[in-house]
């Protein structure tokens, strides 16, 4: 305890380490505050949206459920489906930017409505937000580098080098008893903010153990790199061009590549297209012969084939089936869309094996269920609603039944899907390895030093 205590006062007594420090540990606190303040915002919108889509719906289908129009009904009433954010959002707000918090879900055709929402600038929703991962990812390797690249090659340069090399209890304990001291201090910083939020929050402790864990093995991770390239025997501008190279390498450049070479080998059409081309198919239905449209639609539902006959003007049912048709049309384009888009995740999560940023990125993306497993999920949770809506409108449709107040009061209400954070411990598995590798190393420079 006596050389921890002097290590720490060895380093109170460097300002620019302090500074570093305590810059650190605003921005984290930014960061957190950042992401606290914009899940509240979210939370807060769906609380206040909540009332006025019921009294939106009930505004829309008044006149409908009034003549017992059950084909107006379910064209003008529009549903709420929403997406709260999980307790641990404010972490890393991920693929949320791009996901609107609200739906408006009609009977009609799914794959227009479920890529409407909110607009937005794709140019400034690329860049990302400025949260807990961003901090973690990119800016602490930073820190990192600059307390520890010139651990060693500072004290050669000031000529105390030889003189601590042979005192008794100066081994490789004093270099990682250094380093361990420095990588604490900014895990610290970077994971104070977290706990304050989570305790402000209630954030159930369990939600945390992946973030925390994460965060420990990326400061890890970067601690023993830069104490294996500090050791040697350079200058220390030198170890700070060879470390900011690594990072520039292992944060930017690689995961750069990678992500091109995964678009290039897993062509992925924007789920845009998709809902334009059932739009076109919808709207072409209208040139169509009825009677060949219902023939498509019983062929594959033939549970309302015993449907009287259409009459000679517009009908609902007509109506809803083709729309039901433009979804059945493109339901192919949609599951290989969604098929590359897994396929692309599994290669990033194989990547954050190799890529401790990319690791990170997986494993507070999976926690805050922000992810593209979450957008997924939520997506099926609105299509399964969708169907749900269908199945509640189609018997007074197809069997030209009246719908009035009393039966619309039972039309199926939208359900989030449950949160989905589990599969961190592959990812962390193997951040824990790399850290580990990196530790080593560095461990093992420390024991070659020569005066």
């Amino acid at each position: 305890m006596r050389a921890w205590t002097h290590e720490w006062r060895l380093l109170a007594r460097t300002p620019f380490a302090l500074a570093a420090l305590a810059l650190l540990l605003l921005l984290s606190s930014l960061a957190v505050l950042s992401g606290a303040r914009e899940t509240a915002r979210q939370q807060h919108t769906l609380q206040r949206l909540a009332p006025l889509q019921q009294q939106d719906l009930a505004a829309q289908t008044r006149k409908p459920l009034a003549r017992g129009d059950a084909g107006s009904a379910a064209y003008y009433g529009q549903h709420a489906a929403w997406s709260p954010p999980s307790p641990t959002a404010f972490l890393a707000l991920g693929l949320r930017d791009a996901t609107p918090l609200v739906l408006r879900v009609r009977a009609l055709a799914l794959q227009s409505q479920l890529h409407e929402g909110e607009h937005f600038n794709p140019e400034l929703a690329l860049a990302g937000r400025f949260d807990h991962a961003f901090v973690l990812v990119y800016l602490a390797p930073l820190f990192l580098v600059a307390l520890l690249y010139d651990l060693v090659s500072g004290e050669r340069r000031a000529g105390r080098l030889a003189t601590l090399l042979a005192l008794p209890c100066a081994g490789p304990r004093l270099w990682l008893r250094r380093a361990a001291l420095r990588a604490a201090l900014v895990a610290l910083c970077l994971l104070l903010p977290v706990l304050a939020a989570a305790l402000w929050l209630r954030v159930p402790p369990s939600m945390l153990v992946a973030p925390v864990l994460a965060t420990l093995a990326y400061v890890a991770f970067w601690s023993g790199l830069s104490l294996a390239i500090g050791a040697r025997g350079r200058s220390p501008a030198a170890h700070a061009m060879a470390l900011m190279g690594c990072w520039v390498l292992l944060t930017l450049v690689l995961p750069t590549l990678a992500h091109t070479a995964m678009a290039r080998a897993l062509p992925a059409h924007q789920g845009v297209e998709a809902a334009l081309a059932q739009r076109e198919r919808v709207h072409g239905a209208w040139d169509l012969p009825r009677e060949e449209t219902m023939a498509r639609f019983f062929q594959g539902h033939p549970a309302w084939q015993g449907t009287a006959p259409l009459p000679s003007g517009f009908h609902w049912k007509w109506y809803f089936a083709f729309q039901q048709l433009g979804d059945e049309d493109v339901a192919a384009d949609v599951q290989a869309w969604r098929a590359a888009l897994q396929a692309r995740q599994r290669w990033t999560e194989r990547l954050g094996w190799l890529l401790p940023g990319v690791g990170v990125q997986t494993v507070l993306h999976r926690a805050a269920a922000t992810d593209l497993s979450a957008q997924l999920a939520q997506q099926d949770a609105v299509v399964d609603f969708h169907t749900r809506l269908r199945g509640f409108f189609y018997p007074y449709l197809f069997g030209e039944r009246p719908l009035g107040a009393d039966d619309f009061a039972s039309v199926p209400r939208f359900t989030p899907p449950p949160l989905h954070t589990h599969g961190t411990a592959t990812p962390l598995l193997a951040l824990a390895v790399v850290a580990a590798l990196a530790l080593l190393a560095g461990g093992l420079a420390t024991r070659r030093l020569r005066a």
